[in-house]
């Protein structure tokens, strides 16, 4: 039977696990996190198996983790947390959980939709610092929605976007039928919305070079992995307007500390990494993290 640590739950986190780990499920110890990267060995010794949210196992921490042979990743970026190619080298295997959230991330990539689409994050808070300034918004309906990467939660943002009256455009990087160019779907779209999971091939997809083919003032929200995007493009492209408004729910450093750059602007609406959190998706989650960690 794995010995098995849960690193870095949260109260959120921990309510929603106790409805789901029952009395037949294997013991799993929880630890309250966050967990710095340099106290990661000494919390996971003795055990071969952690469950991760958000917590960091850089090569160099994963060759101190001696116990380890298992890491269970709440959700499918384990890229932006993991060394994976260093996990495979020392022998650990590396789960990631998908399809759990397909339709609760879709919600809060149209969430972010609407509030970058009407300066929503804007203007509450200009109100809430007593100042007044009606802004200006975009309309949705008759509007291009450009979705980039056509798996589950791209579906569903495409079903939701239809829904409202967007016009869709989609490109997947394995073809499928409907799918149009990325070039095209760049000059057309008025947003762009980004489903991508993060990979060797993935990383900084979104370039200098892609940025320059998109619509002047275009929309662009990532729910995907901050990694997706070449960031220093993303700043310059910002900064002068190419991308009129940058919607996000991830970070290259999670949580952000002050010298991340996206701080610094105002065309952007920013969320805590927060969309798959819901008790529905979260409930299937932890779900099949047990039963990954059972198994093995």
């Amino acid at each position: 039977m794995p010995k098995t640590l849960f690193i870095d739950s949260t109260p959120d986190i921990d309510k929603v696990w106790k409805r789901v780990h029952g009395p037949k499920d294997i013991a799993i110890t929880i630890n309250m996190g966050p967990v710095d990267e340099k106290d990661v060995p000494a919390r996971a010794a003795g055990y071969d198996t952690v469950i991760n949210d958000a917590t960091y196992f850089s090569a160099p921490t994963l060759e101190k983790c001696r116990d380890l042979r298992h890491i269970v990743f709440l959700g499918t970026g384990a890229a932006s947390f993991v060394d994976v190619a260093a996990a495979q080298k020392l022998g650990i295997k590396v789960s990631t959980i998908s399809g759990y959230g397909d339709t609760t991330v879709a919600e809060h990539a149209m969430g972010l939709v609407f509030a970058a689409a009407r300066h929503i994050a804007t203007m509450h808070g200009i109100v809430r610092g007593g100042a007044w300034r009606p802004m200006a918004g975009m309309e949705l309906r008759g509007k291009t929605l450009g979705i980039v990467g056509l798996g589950g939660i791209g579906c569903e943002m495409a079903r939701i976007a239809q829904g409202i009256g967007l016009k869709v455009l989609a490109y997947n990087r394995t073809p499928k039928p409907g799918c149009v160019p990325l070039d095209e779907l760049l000059a057309k779209s008025d947003i762009v919305s980004l489903h991508l999971g993060l990979n060797d091939e993935t990383r900084g997809f979104i370039d200098r070079g892609k940025l320059a083919k998109t619509r002047p003032g275009v929309i662009l929200v990532n729910t995907a992995r901050a990694g997706v995007v070449d960031e220093a493009a993303l700043i310059e492209a910002l900064r002068s307007g190419q991308v009129g408004h940058y919607a996000t729910d991830v970070f290259n450093k999670e949580p952000v500390t002050a010298d991340e750059p996206l701080l610094k602007l105002d065309n952007v609406t920013l969320t805590s990494h927060a969309g798959y959190n819901t008790p529905e998706a979260a409930m299937t989650m932890y779900r099949r993290a047990i039963d990954l960690a059972a198994a093995g």
